[in-house]
């Protein structure tokens, strides 16, 4: 396939020109068919609307599909990651290991339970965590590394678990955006000790809003389910005593929205297939744009493309001195194309005020703790996450169906028409 630019669609639409994708040319996500009304309308009846009989079958329906023994229905997939730490042990002054380059979330939800992140810079290729450098950011007070599954790619989980193998450390998966991502052809959330998916309105599987906890092990399932219900070790769907046995929240999923994500999980394999064979077309469709840096898939990890990322070879377009403003330059015209591109994060987590300022709770906690270290968040220590953070733009949900084959030869035919352009912007 070949996206190709006429002589009456040169001009770029950014200054007067036709777009390359007309208007509702891209489809609005997700698909929302009978299926979907029949089963919310049915919760909507059935009168059980908080922790009801379809967030029971969501999260065992769930857990069956990913490989793993045990999931539990959250409201969020930030939820769903605060679990993680709090199941595997992680506590005041607690070290865990996390991408610079991520959602606030998945150094927050450190956070939450009175631990301290501590930030690795990623691999510029991958735009994952650079497993080469987790081992340096290990110290006595590591409990953990969470590892990021960005976009949607595998981070490479056999180098993660050697260095946790090593130093005896729990490993926490933030699967969020990664439903049905592989490595080594096991799907993400089955290599690590848990795992947390998101299921919001941008997600591959979604439900409006919500996340899914997910284990093999059961007592990291026991200890999880205690923060998700109040501290209690029974949950709603059994005899509770109302006693609060440890620091809890309110954590569940209610059922109309697991009724919605019940319905969409029943498509979500055709869902992952499509967006996989419309991911493999653009990248054929843009390869060889001039400055254009299209994304890398190493062997062995499997990506769901979630986001397709763009970076901008600013070298080549001549815009090193000023890499994010000319990346908003160029985001602005492709989405004048009809393309809808976005800026997806636009800080790298240690640059982010609660890190800089070091006070979370107030009178500097979680790192004033007694049991804490002294920590260097310095912005020096992650060029890689800084260069990806300044140079790139996603495509969130244009690969996703309802579009087709003949929406993403339109999209290449923007992106290709703006960077054979650049040097007008």
């Amino acid at each position: 396939m070949q996206a190709t630019i006429t002589a009456e669609s040169a001009t770029l639409a950014i200054h007067g020109g036709t777009p390359a994708v007309p208007p509702g040319t891209i489809g609005k996500w997700p698909p929302i068919d009978e299926l979907d009304r029949r089963m919310v309308l049915d919760s909507l009846a059935g009168g059980k609307h908080a922790f009801g009989p379809n967030a029971e079958a969501f999260q065992a329906e769930f857990a069956a599909w990913n490989g793993n023994r045990y999931g539990i229905a959250a409201n969020s997939g930030t939820a769903a990651l605060h679990m993680c730490v709090a199941a595997c042990g992680c506590g005041a002054g607690d070290e865990v290991i996390v991408p610079a380059y991520t959602w606030s979330s998945s150094a927050t939800c450190i956070l939450h339970h009175n631990a301290i992140p501590v930030f690795v810079d990623i691999d510029f290729d991958t735009m994952n965590i650079d497993t080469d450098r987790i081992e340096a950011a290990v110290t006595p007070r590591t409990r953990a590394i969470l590892v990021v599954h960005l976009h949607g790619l595998a981070v490479d989980m056999d180098a993660v678990r050697r260095v946790a193998e090593r130093h005896n450390l729990r490993v926490i998966e933030d699967a969020c955006q990664a439903h049905g991502a592989t490595f080594r052809g096991r799907k993400v959330g089955t290599w690590g000790d848990c795992a947390a998916f998101s299921s919001n309105q941008n997600k591959c599987l979604c439900s409006g809003d919500g996340g899914m906890f997910v284990t093999d092990d059961e007592a990291l399932w026991r200890k999880a389910k205690m923060l998700w219900s109040f501290g209690e070790t029974r949950t709603p769907s059994e005899s509770r005593d109302y006693h609060a046995y440890a620091m809890g929240w309110m954590y569940r999923m209610n059922d109309l929205t697991a009724a919605f994500g019940r319905a969409q999980l029943t498509k979500l394999d055709g869902y992952l297939e499509q967006q996989k064979a419309n991911a493999a077309a653009l990248t054929e469709l843009l390869a060889g744009a001039p400055g254009l840096i299209l994304p890398t898939v190493p062997d062995g990890c499997g990506h769901n493309w979630y986001n397709y990322v763009l970076r901008f070879d600013m070298a080549e377009l001549g815009h090193g001195h000023e890499p994010r403003r000319f990346r908003d330059t160029i985001a602005e015209a492709m989405r004048a194309e009809g393309v809808p591109v976005s800026v997806w994060q636009q800080f790298i987590l240690p640059a982010m005020t609660v890190f800089q300022a070091r006070n979370g709770y107030g009178k500097g906690c979680p790192w004033a703790c007694a049991h804490a270290r002294a920590v260097d968040y310095s912005l020096e220590q992650y060029p890689a996450a800084r260069r990806h953070c300044d140079t790139h733009a996603c495509l969130v949900t244009a690969l996703r169906p309802p579009n087709d084959a003949r929406a993403v030869e339109l999209v290449a035919a923007g992106i290709r028409k703006v960077m054979e352009h650049a040097g007008r912007l």
